[in-house]
């Protein structure tokens, strides 16, 4: 005989998804900030040192 009713743990489960998929993108958005962060440091240090190197 099957079960009468709702399904067991499904509104938990997709909590669950739901929760980690938003850690996941958080995740991913400070690892993308991070690296466009760092990008820009590089870039402006390039400059001064080839406006250094021109004076």
């Amino acid at each position: 005989m099957s079960k009468k009713g709702k399904a067991k743990n499904t509104v938990s489960k997709a909590k669950h998804t739901k929760l980690i998929n938003q850690k996941n993108n958080k995740v991913k958005l400070e690892k993308q900030r991070n690296k466009e962060r760092l990008k820009a440091i590089i870039k402006k240090a390039n400059e001064l040192k080839r406006k250094d190197n021109l004076l």
